[in-house]
């Protein structure tokens, strides 16, 4: 079961990937990434979204594609001894207090693991030593709550509001205007919180372990009340002739999280399935339950449990090892040994004797049919204690059996059943104390509820007795085991996605070695398949844990379009109860504490208490961006970016095609043609069979749309982009099945294509509740450029509303539809415009040449006809997209360059400044948001501010508008301006995997940025002055005074604020 992250992020750029094109930073398409994203159960991630680690146990998403790939036996790891990594000699450890358990050699990542225990108070430290550069530290409690007010949650944010050493408002805010971090978090599981850092920079690593280390041990929040009230929750009251209303950034964020049906769904099959533990309750808070937490049991809970006896500490990367326990003694010598690890052991659940079913609500909009709205998932608890190794892996593998690809039977038929719209339900969930599984469906009919969970039974009945076949096997094995051994983390540290992985069973005292090592576990597994038959293997599983088992719940969601109203109305109720309860000075009281909570807010801190965060310095900042090898070729014709970098033996490619010759009509089908193309099949492949093939021979393929503005151009730069990986002894097999996914493919599956129809309009109808802060921003890019309309068109509410014309023309116009496919293929996929990347090292870009070549000579050769450019764009009319939530997110955007704006790099400065100070002070601390942030794309000249799970509307549209006032009065000495630069350094030398340089290096070749302009945007970073932050002032202005509005938000705010204004919003019902 997907239980929903609750992101509590900081939240990134919206243009991250545009703006960082100067830089290293990649993603695959340049559109407005969701930062609240689904992860890990319940991790309430702080301030950054995290990406899922790509060890394939934790893979529970439904992806059009998986990694998959063949591979060669590894060679032989080296012993340890021959490691040639740092060791912390025992008698060293000693003198520092600490105690070697036992030590390992990990080949799976070629490092030495060292488990140390602190004498003093059995603190646990594992001490990871390899070579990687990108450094992690992380500490982690056992945090099991007993209720829903959501204690670690609100824990989690406010440690991190100062402490001993560091008395400022946050120096957390403080690390990431001045730091080189990698990563900087925090995030809270239903049991346990984990505090992770990384860098690269070794005296940076260092400088964010020690603020980290004081935050948890040493909190001011502990002492100073207005840091759990402006966490938490507080009653806020701004005169006492108006109402009472509930502040508070996690109780607002929560409310933003309850007003998503699948967030709603999740938590409740958690609670069901573990109703004796503390699964049975919210660790990230109930909002009905949130304002019943005192300032006492906050303060309690952090006495109990963060303590070092409680605690799990883990270091990685290559720094010295002695260093790790020198720092960490500092610390802990400081305490005694204590019960904590006795008293947050979390206790199994006793298995149920007979199944459960329970049914709940979702707030609904008034519109549709509410009668195939609703939703059922069917979930087990698979065993009452932790499971082994092998039956984990085993179970993992099953599960990507079941529903790890499109093809995938279990996934398969209930998407082919019609009897609902998108799958729900992630699988296998292992991360808890004990294993679950759960799958379902929404967009379900009341009447077909049932007959969903037959579908469910019978299927997974008959692959019990019948197996899998022998391709999907293959192709399954494949999948997993190449993500495994190329251990791609993305932008995501490795070092974390390891630690997540041993934490997993560390913190519920088992090995915290075994969960890095497949191989063994991988290896026997494919021997025991080899030697059974894999329904000897998987179908007791199948049997055991789901069909005999009767710790079942089926959780059905009935939508009710009242209860977001009803909600509300009881919210004042509450209110207005306690309001007539106090008297006329406990009003007085309360205005004058709402008042003095909001100056405190407001308040910079003094420059001594900002001096105490430790900082690099301008001399640490290479003077020069990071560059990446390219040379620029020329193979038959068609332009060929290769980039000589060591990849462990994989090669990587994107082959990119011009769309400037697409009809703009066609434009909305262009997500669905890029499902069609990987999702159907060919002349001689069903859909299966190829989707196996690509399973077995690469290591996956996708495609999907890159639209961007190019900075002084008119014409956007629209592009389709295929991008493949393959081990090196399978490069011709994945450009062999590229050429047959773009050219073989039929668009003939008429049943099909309705199912992507319905998926996609399920996807984004969810994307609306919960990451509608990208709906907005993607909204405002239309009214302002062109390249804006084109991606809100293939991705935004014009999309959505495309979608739910096209479900209801499928069965009608199925011929022009198929034949409009067509005419996208035969506009794109030419050999003219066409441009290919690669990324290997020197042997196999050699030996990729004559591969590439037969693939270009098997392209067609055709002139696609040019369309004639026509520069549209949505009315510049403010407009609030309306929808059932308790939540909102609200933007304003204009484009500076078309006020005489001259792009300079200190404009990267100046907004990161802005988003870390103005915004974050006056949109989330004080406007009680989740989150408030500005960014500027620097190739169309947009300027946005946006909030993200915001109580307020027209409220934050004022802090907006005040930004120039701000910087106007802004006075900013020579230390705050070097963490602001050293920041945006930061980010623009983000830390890269190998495939990234090469990607990252190519969208940059596309958009026509130079070398040399980036160097001399970071001259301009690096020489960023107070006179660049004034002079930037007539931008703000030019926001204000010429911006346009996009929110989406409640009925209930929108009519407000139109009373208010009038007039102010046109109004669109989106729900």
């Amino acid at each position: 079961m997907e239980r929903a992250a609750l992101v509590r992020c900081l939240p990134c750029s919206s243009v991250l990937c545009r703006r960082y094109l100067h830089s290293n930073l990649c993603r695959s398409s340049v559109t407005i990434p969701s930062f609240p994203t689904v992860v890990r159960p319940l991790s309430l991630l702080r301030r950054r979204s995290l990406p899922s680690p790509l060890y394939f146990r934790a893979t529970k998403h439904f992806s059009s594609l998986s990694p998959r790939a063949v591979l060669s036996p590894p060679p032989p790891p080296p012993s340890p001894s021959s490691s040639g990594f740092a060791e912390v000699k025992d008698e060293v450890a000693l003198k520092l207090g600490f105690e070697k358990v036992s030590e390992e050699f990990i080949p799976e990542c070629k490092s030495k693991a060292v488990l140390f225990r602190h004498i003093k108070t059995g603190a646990q430290v594992m001490s990871v030593s390899n070579d990687d550069e990108n450094k992690v530290f992380g500490i982690v409690f056992r945090t099991p709550p007993k209720d829903s007010t959501g204690i670690p949650h609100i824990l989690e944010h406010s440690v991190l509001c100062g402490s001993r050493k560091y008395p400022l408002k946050e120096p957390f805010v403080e690390l990431l205007k001045g730091s080189l971090h990698t990563f900087l978090n925090a995030f809270t599981y239903p049991d346990r919180t984990c505090y992770p850092v990384a860098s690269t920079n070794t005296k940076d690593f260092y400088n964010l372990v020690d603020v980290y280390l004081d935050a948890v041990f040493f909190p001011k929040c502990v002492e100073d009340v207005q840091i759990f009230q402006q966490e938490g929750w507080h009653f806020e009251l701004d005169d006492p002739s108006q109402e009472i209303t509930y502040k508070g950034v996690v109780f607002n964020e929560m409310k933003g999280v309850y007003s998503q049906p699948d967030n709603i769904l999740g938590r409740a099959a958690q609670q069901a399935l573990y109703p004796d533990t503390t699964y049975g309750v919210d660790s990230g808070g109930d909002p009905r339950v949130i304002p019943k937490l005192t300032f006492e049991e906050f303060k309690e809970f952090h006495r109990k449990y963060y303590h070092p006896s409680n605690s799990r500490i883990w270091f990685y990367g290559d720094d010295d090892p002695n260093e790790r326990l020198r720092v960490l003694s500092e610390y802990l010598d400081l305490f005694d040994s204590r019960l904590a690890s006795d008293e947050s052991r979390v206790e199994p659940q006793t298995l149920f004797s007979k199944p459960v079913r329970i049914v709940e609500t979702y707030p609904a909009g008034e519109g549709g049919d509410l009668k195939k709205m609703h939703m059922v998932c069917l979930n087990w608890l698979l065993s009452d204690k932790p499971l082994d190794l092998e039956t984990e892996l085993t179970l993992g593998f099953l599960n990507h059996l079941l529903l790890g690809t499109p093809a995938s039977p279990l996934r398969k038929i209930l998407l082919e059943s019609r009897l609902g719209d998108a799958i729900v339900g992630g699988g296998v969930e292992d991360e808890l104390l004990q294993p679950q599984f759960s799958i379902g469906m929404k967009g379900v009919s009341v009447d077909d509820i049932h007959k969903v969970e037959e579908l469910v039974m019978s299927t997974l009945k008959k692959l019990a007795e019948e197996g899998f076949d022998t391709d999907a096997i293959e192709a399954s094995m494949n999948t997993i085991e190449f993500s495994l051994r190329e251990n791609n983390t993305g932008s995501f540290p490795r070092g974390l996605s390891l630690m997540l992985q041993s934490i997993g069973k560390w913190i519920y005292d088992m090995n915290p070695f075994e969960p890095l090592k497949y191989e063994k576990p991988l290896q026997d597994l494919k021997s025991r398949i080899a030697k059974e038959g894999s329904i000897s293997v998987f179908s007791p599983l199948i049997e055991k844990f789901i069909l005999n088992n009767p710790h079942q719940v089926t959780v059905e969601m009935q939508p009710d379009p009242e209860k977001a109203t009803r909600d509300e109305a009881t919210e004042k109720q509450i209110l207005q109860k306690v309001k007539a309860s106090m008297t006329t000075e406990d009003l007085a009281e309360l205005a004058r504490a709402t008042h003095e909570l909001r100056l405190k807010q407001e308040t910079p801190d003094p420059p001594e208490a900002l001096r105490t965060v430790p900082c690099l310095s301008l001399q640490d900042i290479p003077k020069e961006p990071i560059r990446v090898p390219t040379e620029v070729g020329d193979i038959n014709g068609v332009k060929v970016l290769q980039h000589d970098l060591f990849t462990n033996d994989v090669l990587y490619t994107e082959i990119v095609f011009n769309m400037n010759s697409l009809k703009q009509e066609l434009l909305p089908l262009v997500p669905l043609f890029c499902q069609s193309l990987l999702e159907m099949g060919t002349k001689d492949l069903t859909f299966v069979q190829l989707n196996q093939l690509i399973g077995r021979k690469t290591g996956g393929i996708s495609v999907y749309p890159f639209t961007s503005s190019v900075r002084g151009k008119e014409d956007p730069c629209s592009h389709m982009i295929v991008r493949g990986k393959a081990m090196a002894g399978h490069i011709e097999d994945l450009y062999d099945l590229v050429n047959s996914v773009l050219q073989d493919v039929q668009f003939t599956d008429q049943q099909r294509f309705k199912q992507f129809v319905s998926q996609s309009r399920a996807r984004m109808e969810n994307r609306l509740r919960g990451s509608g802060h990208g709906i907005a921003a993607a909204r405002m890019d239309a009214k302002l450029n062109a390249a804006g309309l084109m991606s809100e068109k293939m991705g935004g509410l014009s999309y959505l509303e495309f979608l739910r014309t096209l479900e209801e023309r499928v069965d009608r116009d199925w011929a022009d539809i198929s034949s409009s496919l067509e005419e996208i293929r035969k506009s794109i996929f030419s050999k003219q415009g066409c441009l290919i990347n690669v990324t290997a090292d020197s042997k196999n870009l050699a030996n990729t040449e004559k591969i590439v070549s037969k693939f270009v000579n098997q392209l067609p050769t055709s002139s696609p006809i040019a369309t004639t450019f026509q520069n549209v764009r949505l009315p510049s009319t403010n407009e609030a997209i309306v929808i059932p939530t308790q939540v909102n997110y609200v933007g304003k955007a204009a484009n500076i360059y078309d006020t005489g704006y001259q792009l300079n790099g200190s404009a990267y400065v100046i907004s990161k400044y802005i988003s870390n100070t103005w915004l974050w002070d006056r949109v989330r601390v004080s406007g009680g948001a989740y989150g408030g942030f500005c960014d500027f794309d620097t190739h169309s000249g947009v300027f946005s501010f946006l909030s993200y799970r915001d109580p307020n509307l027209l409220k934050t549209l004022d802090v907006y508008n005040g930004t120039s006032d701000f910087l106007r009065e802004l006075e900013i000495d020579d230390e705050t301006l070097t963490k602001a630069i050293i920041g945006t350094i930061g980010d623009v030398d983000a830390y890269q995997l190998p495939d990234a340089k090469g990607y990252s290096s190519m969208l940059r070749h596309l958009l026509g940025i130079t070398e040399e302009e980036r160097q001399r945007r970071r001259e301009e970073i690096l020489s960023t002055s107070l006179k660049d932050f004034k002079n930037f002032m007539d931008a703000m202005e030019a926001v204000k005074d010429k911006g346009v509005v996009v929110a989406v938000a409640s009925p209930e705010d929108v009519d407000a604020a139109n009373k208010d204004r009038p007039d102010f919003f046109q109004v669109k019902k989106a729900l």
